[in-house]
């Protein structure tokens, strides 16, 4: 079973573009759109004519004062006036929420070939606008002052998960020093700081506590960026390279209020990786590399027991055997996950996608995992409540 199977029509990603992550005083949110958008179109070989709906996954949440902003897709030619074009917000999964809708356009037939678009601008703000507009995303915290932000909601999460299964300190030193390494391979990444274990487990000047017990290196950084991709029924002439084929994928949302959830569990994330899986008919064996939404090293390590490569509480098990790792059984994350490429809200999940795609294509540089045939996307908004997964594979 896959997408094809199961809808009668082929979903291809064919064509991407990437801005590097960071804090880019020289762009706006319209130059960032503006030039992913074009590199994906160039890269596919199609014309912008051919191009019959527009997605845009975009945060904002306060960070900008346009709060409309799905029409800056259509500046980049002239020829795009009268496409449909419509902004998608979903918090943390923006990126990944317009993903599937363009998805969703093309197993309607009520397209053949979509833009999808992920961008935020956020380094211009101060941190205190970052803060409250991020924890717009949290049912009882928005609207409200809070010294720690997110951070303090992950560091919940690390506690009980500590209090359940005992200490992740030394562990989420592990993670952190890990993505820090793969993103010095990444000529996208905001952060390229090669840190070693011992630093990131060591509070410091340079590394000091966030929110108990989340040390700075735990923590993704704010940054400015955007990533695009033509998704299309069929392969493009003229692309740059091979498409890769989508072979399965899903959402699934878990409640809102914190109480009917279990900090430590991502249900919904568990939901969305056995659905995309299932789709596309394959088991964690198959898949070559993985691509998670690791905001907080807390939530990586809870990944690795969403995926299934260890049972509840013993998910450092994962790295200090080594899985995870370029060399390991299941790399997870080679582009240095949020955590060092950086996390621009609405772009993560189509940077994911197309950091995949590069993979899979053999053009990810010195990113390069040899071999790549098959991987997954995780991206997450709130804390695993709107949670998206697709499987990737090569053509």
């Amino acid at each position: 079973m896959s997408v094809r199977d199961q809808f009668g029509t082929d979903v291809l990603l064919t064509g991407w573009g990437h801005s590097r992550f960071g804090k880019l005083a020289d762009e706006t949110l319209e130059s960032l759109i503006v030039g992913v958008a074009r590199e994906a179109i160039e890269t596919s070989g199609i014309d912008t004519k051919d191009i019959d709906e527009i997605y845009l996954g975009q945060f904002n949440s306060g960070l900008l004062p346009l709060g409309f902003s799905s029409s800056l897709a259509l500046q980049v030619s002239d020829d795009l006036a009268g496409v449909p074009s419509t902004r998608v917000e979903n918090a943390c999964a923006s990126g990944s929420a317009a993903f599937q809708q363009g998805v969703k356009s093309l197993l309607a037939g009520t397209a053949h070939t979509v833009l999808v678009i992920g961008a935020e601008k956020m380094t211009h703000a101060p941190a205190s606008l970052v803060g409250s507009a991020l924890l717009g995303a949290d049912y009882e915290m928005a609207g409200k002052e809070s010294v720690s932000g997110f951070a303090g909601l992950f560091a919940t999460t690390a506690n009980a998960y500590r209090d359940r299964y005992g200490s992740v300190s030394d562990v989420l030193g592990s993670i952190a020093s890990k993505n820090h390494h793969n993103g010095m391979s990444n000529p996208y990444a905001q952060l390229h700081k090669d840190l070693t274990v011992e630093f990131c487990r060591t509070v410091s000047d340079q590394n000091p506590m966030v929110a108990d017990p989340l040390r700075r290196t735990d923590c993704s950084p704010v940054s400015d960026g955007a990533a695009a991709v033509i998704l299309s029924t069929g392969a493009t002439s003229g692309a740059a390279t091979a498409p890769v084929r989508l072979a399965g994928f899903a959402q699934a949302n878990d409640f809102l209020p914190a109480d009917k959830r279990d900090p430590t569990a991502f249900a919904g994330s568990v939901a969305a990786w056995r659905k995309a899986l299932a789709m596309a008919g394959v088991t964690n064996d198959d898949l070559d590399l993985a691509e998670v939404h690791d905001c907080f090293t807390i939530a990586e390590l809870v990944m690795y027991e969403v995926m299934g490569l260890t049972p509840a509480g013993r998910g450092s098990r994962a790295i200090e055997e080594g899985w995870v790792y370029r060399d390991g059984k299941l790399p997870v994350n080679l582009s240095g996950g949020l955590k060092a490429k950086g996390h621009p809200v609405g772009a993560t999940g189509v940077s994911q996608h197309v950091i995949a795609a590069m993979q899979l294509t053999g053009t990810a540089g010195d990113m390069q995992l040899a071999g790549a045939r098959r991987a997954a996307v995780h991206n997450m908004g709130g804390l695993a409540v709107a949670n998206y997964v697709s499987v990737l594979e090569s053509v």
